[in-house]
């Protein structure tokens, strides 16, 4: 009690000067209303815009004729949540967002598809309580987001740098100088000569002759996106389909691609990396490990709202195990909701403590888990089944040692194009002792085996996949778990009981605090539990996304997924995601009998790797690029580490001849570009997106541009942006997909791709036609009332008479939504209608059968509890050890700012900075106040920030919330032409954690500190220490 008492001391003397801080412009205000000053337009509403409708008592409603409501999706975050856009109609300017009540991103329960425009706008009133009952509402960011679109930093037309890269200076060129150079190159800058991207598309030549696995020329131009915003097909179209680069990389590697990394182990898919989510309206007990829920992970805003609603009106209670206490622990939620500190990076100890005291205590579910295949598991009431009886060969320096003993193996007749792959079924011993193809079990298989087959005239040692993981939770005691992890040994144990005591109803989820030093088996071990409750597919339990409706495949309407002439990319990634025994270094140095290290980390069982392309590339490992194409992309900020290791390389046009961006804005990143080409921004955007995870029903968000876009028009009278730029790249260098009949329909008629309507109206068909049946037609009041019937002549023009009104359909509600009572089995209602249909992995062959490229060591192909350590397995406190840097630094997401808000100086009013956060006990050890100023050091840099003792955090830690330190983004003033930018210095406010990410010592090429298996930035438990400065 002294010290919770002391803290609240702390916090309110703090408070008085963090109010005096950030909101003296607010306070002025409030203080200029009171005093009679700047009389508000209303006595009641004050400045609020006029209402977009109104509703009498009888439910005639009736709308505003100066504004415009239109339903589409938000970019204020990767959650794209379906929103309704208010316009002024006389300027076309956004009044204010809120949530769109077709869509369950947003609403719960969601209306209807089949509810009209009119009634989606009384569903929003007080008329009958609706309003209440339907709350259809956007988070606080989706509110204030919106400010971005009349910022005074947009990049409106193209630009081509003046100076040195970084110089801050651009001149802005017409479109068809701008597709001219990039295509043809020569001396651009005066620099020497570029090589444009026309000569650069050389499909034929090897990169290296001596290494043909390279792949040809045409991969030394790479493309770097962001996240899916609904368009990243037509993208891919271009760049891989038709240009034919193999390097076309997202943002995962460096935002939750751990957690993602090791649920693409369990499900057996570590390129798509799929995942579940709790079903939160349904679930009795959660435990949240690395993710806050209404904070963070995605969905954020839905799963807040469920969340509420469950725990209030269901039975749900549930865990956050996170070093930071954040929203979802508070009064509000009282005993249900509950925050357990943990040590940074050690959340793997967590899970196997749990895993052994199920183990322990009988308490796995031996039912469900006896199942070797999908069908029998059904047949006995099952969902979903795993491979905890299939059998793993563990015989040392056996050439399958770690991987599954197949049919083929046994001596069965498999075909040998399908030898260790889908057609060549596991093993697994049946309750007599007998070997049996776990595709012909017809009864449960034996589930802890450890034993010797004969196999080809030899005795080989093979273990079950569950035999294995018990083995690998029972390697340490209970008491050495709860040591790793600071939580006590009993508060471990009590945590298993509860998810036995709930076992199909509780599950365990994680997602972005995963990013540490041992991130992926952190996330397989976690994930791994679910399968032990016997919890996947089950109503209450862990379950799948009930995924889109593919826009942009071979649809029922249009082909938008092939055309005559693509490429296929062929060749070796530069995120190096494959096994390097497949390459020519790795046959080098198995001849000279020395095969490890590599010269840098291989990454065979990872996605696509922006975190390493850029070092690769200038390293020149395995080869260099000569062109990079940043679409909406920013690593410089977003990599820990990447600007303090590569900002000067960058810069250099010797070792990276040309970079293009295609952004609304000059970021960190594309600050150092040699030509940016402004693009659609939020709500004057095309595009189709599902929902990322957490809807289990269909869900499929539109987009269109609700607003008129701002950027420049082109030669062809369409704005300039992404889709613009790449069809006038694709004629320049008649590349096949784009122009005259570039697409076709269900019927082989052909149709050209000569503007982004031609791509997205036509992908609209195929939405509206899938599933069991089209969508109804539009009313003209609905295309009326939502804003579509601006669209209508576009709508006329691009497609068929009969696709017209069910297009429409779409966009007046924003999208297409499976309705929510679809989401469960309607023969089994306990089961989900869209299931994950992946075997849970217990053992991950791929992981198991492969090894460290620097140390050569064997890879553990379960869920285990390793401490944080670098690229050849050297452990982290090792080479940093807490004498020297006693603190783990980390950061955590937001509520309301992410990387690319900060312009929304909204948010800034109501949170204008991000001091560090620590401990009362550090604090007073250090001898820090509230407020002090402090410098935070790591290894490989340091910075400055204000201190906030705050009782919420793991003692030994220190945390900065993310979206803030930004160097660009209006934090400084850029000339274009002849005029300067504004320069707004609270756009830089704060820090940025990653300026002092540090660098891996153990790699040869000394690259940012990566995990070692899924390759993702390590964000979470950097070596730090801290100092009044």
């Amino acid at each position: 009690m002294k010290n919770i008492s002391k803290r609240r001391t702390i916090l309110a003397a703090g408070g008085v000067a963090a109010f005096a801080a950030g909101f003296s412009e607010t306070a002025g205000r409030m203080v200029g209303k009171l005093a009679g000053h700047d009389k508000p337009k209303h006595r009641v509403a004050g400045d609020a815009p006029e209402p977009e409708f109104r509703i009498d008592a009888q439910g005639h409603l009736s709308v505003n004729p100066a504004q415009q409501v239109s339903y589409t999706t938000c970019l204020g975050c990767t959650t794209m949540c379906g929103v309704r856009v208010r316009i002024e109609r006389a300027s076309g300017k956004v009044l204010r967002v809120t949530g769109n009540p077709y869509s369950p991103l947003s609403t719960d329960p969601h209306l209807p598809m089949k509810a009209s425009v009119r009634d989606s706008f009384k569903s929003l009133t007080a008329f009958e309580g609706k309003g209440l009952a339907g709350r259809s509402t956007a988070c606080g960011r989706g509110n204030a987001v919106a400010q971005q679109i009349d910022s005074p930093y947009r990049v409106l037309t193209p630009m081509k740098r003046v100076g040195p890269r970084n110089s801050g200076r651009w001149e802005p060129i017409s479109f068809e100088q701008l597709v001219r150079e990039v295509v043809e190159g020569g001396d651009l800058f005066g620099e020497g000569p570029v090589e444009g991207l026309g000569s650069l598309r050389d499909l034929k030549t090897p990169i290296n002759a001596d290494k043909p696995e390279l792949g040809p020329r045409v991969n030394q131009v790479a493309v770097l996106s962001s996240v899916n915003d609904g368009r990243e097909g037509f993208a891919r179209r271009f760049f891989q389909q038709a240009y034919g680069t193999i390097n076309f990389f997202g943002h995962g590697s460096y935002c939750g691609g751990a957690y993602r990394s090791g649920s693409g182990a369990l499900f057996g898919d570590l390129k798509k990396m799929p995942h579940c989510k709790p079903d939160f309206s349904n679930a009795e007990f959660v435990l949240f490990v690395g993710t806050a829920p209404g904070q963070a992970g995605n969905p954020f805003k839905r799963q807040g709202t469920l969340i509420a609603k469950a725990r209030t009106e269901g039975k749900l209670s549930y865990v956050v195990v996170d070093p930071v206490l954040n929203h979802s622990s508070n009064r509000a939620s009282g005993d249900r909701g509950r925050w357990l500190p943990i040590r940074p990076g050690t959340d793997g100890a967590l899970a196997m403590a749990i895993m052994r005291w199920l183990f322990e205590n009988e308490r796995i579910d031996s039912r469900f888990l006896g199942f070797p295949n999908a069908a029998l598991a059904k047949e006995n009431g099952e969902p979903s089944f795993s491979n905890a009886t299939h059998l793993v060969v563990v015989e040392p320096g056996h050439a399958r040692q770690g991987r599954m003993l197949r049919a083929s193996d046994l001596g069965v007749a498999v075909e040998e194009e399908q030898r260790y792959k889908e057609g060549d079924a596991f093993i697994c011993l049946g309750a007599d002792g007998k070997t049996v193809l776990h595709d012909q079990a017809k009864a449960a298989a034996q589930l802890f085996v450890d034993t010797r087959l004969l196999v080809d005239g030899k005795e080989l040692h093979v273990k079950s996949s569950l035999q294995l993981l018990r083995e690998e939770a029972m390697r340490k005691e209970m008491q050495a778990y709860a040591d790793a992890c600071g939580i006590p040994a009993a508060t471990l144990a009590a945590l298993a009981q509860e998810l036995s005591a709930h076992s199909k109803r509780a599950s365990v989820v994680a997602h972005g605090g995963m990013m540490s030093g041992s991130g992926f088996y952190n996330a397989y071990a976690l994930m791994s539990i679910n399968p032990l409750l016997g919890n996947v597919n089950w109503k209450g339990g862990f379950v799948a996304n009930g995924g889109g409706f593919k826009d942009d495949g071979n649809g029922p309407r249009y082909n938008l997924e092939t055309f005559a002439g693509q490429v296929k990319p062929s060749g070796l990634p530069l995120g190096r995601n494959v096994p390097y025994e497949k390459t020519s270094e790795f046959a080098a140095g198995k001849a000279k009998g020395k095969p490890y290290p590599a010269s840098a980390p291989w990454f065979p069982n990872a996605s696509g790797l922006t975190t390493e392309l850029l070092p690769g590339a200038m390293q020149g490992y395995p080869y260099g690029l000569k062109a990079l194409v940043l679409w909406s992309s920013n690593p410089l900020y977003g990599i820990p580490g990447l600007r303090t290791r590569l900002a000067r390389d960058i810069a250099d046009p010797k070792k990276l001849p040309l970079i293009i961006s295609i952004d609304p804005f000059i970021n960190e990143s594309n600050a150092y570009a040699d030509y940016i080409i402004p693009d659609s921004l939020m709500y004057e955007s095309w595009g189709w997106v599902a929902a990322w995870n957490g809807v289990p029903t269909k869900s499929m968000g539109a987009r269109w541009p609700v607003i008129e876009p701002k950027a420049q028009k082109g030669p062809d009278g369409r704005p300039v942006g992404m889709e613009t730029f790449f069809i006038a790249l694709a004629k320049a260098m008649k590349l096949p997909g784009f122009g005259a009949g570039a697409l076709s329909d269900a019927d082989g008629n052909s149709y050209a791709l000569d503007g982004p309507e031609d791509w997205y109206l036509r992908a609209g068909a195929n939405v509206a036609w899938l599933g069991k049946e089209p969508v109804p037609d539009a009313t003209a009041e609905d295309l009326l009332l939502s804003g579509v019937e601006r669209l209508r002549p576009l709508l006329e023009k691009t497609l068929k008479p009969e696709e017209v009104a069910k297009v429409g359909f779409l966009y007046s509600r924003g999208g297409r939504y499976q309705p929510g009572k679809d989401a469960y089995d309607e023969d089994h209602p306990e089961w989900m209608r869209n299931p994950m249909k992946a075997m849970c992995h217990l053992w991950n062959e791929n992981v198991g059968g492969s090894k460290n490229s620097l140390s050569g060591k064997r890879n553990t192909g379960c869920g285990t509890w390793k401490e944080p350590a670098f690229a050849d397995g050297t452990p982290m406190r090792k080479l940093y050890p807490r004498k020297d840097w006693p603190l783990e630094l980390i950061s955590y997401k937001s509520a309301l700012q992410n990387p690319y808000s900060i312009g929304a100086t909204r948010l800034l009013s109501v949170h204008p900075e991000n001091p560090v956060l620590i401990h009362p006990d550090d604090a007073e050890r250090m001898h820090l106040r509230m407020g002090d100023l402090a410098e935070i050091s790591t290894p490989d840099g340091s910075l400055k920030a204000r201190v906030m003792i705050h009782a919420g955090i793991t003692p030994g830690v220190a945390a900065f919330e993310h979206g803030f330190g930004h160097r660009e983004l209006g934090a400084r003033s850029h000339r274009i032409g002849g005029e300067r930018q504004p320069e707004n210095r609270k756009l830089a406010a704060g820090v940025n954690l990653n300026d002092i990410g540090i660098m891996d010592p153990t790699r040869p090429d000394k690259a940012p500190w990566v995990d070692a298996i899924s390759g993702t930035s390590v964000r979470n438990g950097l070596p730090a220490k801290l100092r009044r400065a």
